[in-house]
């Protein structure tokens, strides 16, 4: 028996799920994803019950903001 194949979103929900979470640039790494694509992703994840956190860093830009997911759907917040 194989294991389950590993979806792109369920890359972007671990590499969201590590205590120093992820950037926008990071996430198009790992999926091979345009960052509108991976800005959706996001979004989806929202709306499927995930709290995203965005923190800014010190460069100002969009793609130097990190992301992590400090609460899932179900869990107390």
């Amino acid at each position: 028996m194989s294991k389950p194949k590993q979806t792109k979103i369920e890359m972007v929900r671990a590499l969201l799920a590590q205590p120093k979470g992820a950037s926008l640039v990071a996430i198009c790494s790992a999926t091979g994803w345009q960052p509108h694509s991976a800005r959706a992703a996001l979004s989806g994840l929202r709306k499927a019950g995930y709290t995203v956190e965005r923190t800014a860093t010190d460069e100002g830009t969009t793609d130097s903001a990190v992301y992590r997911i400090i609460a899932t759907p179900g869990s107390a917040t």
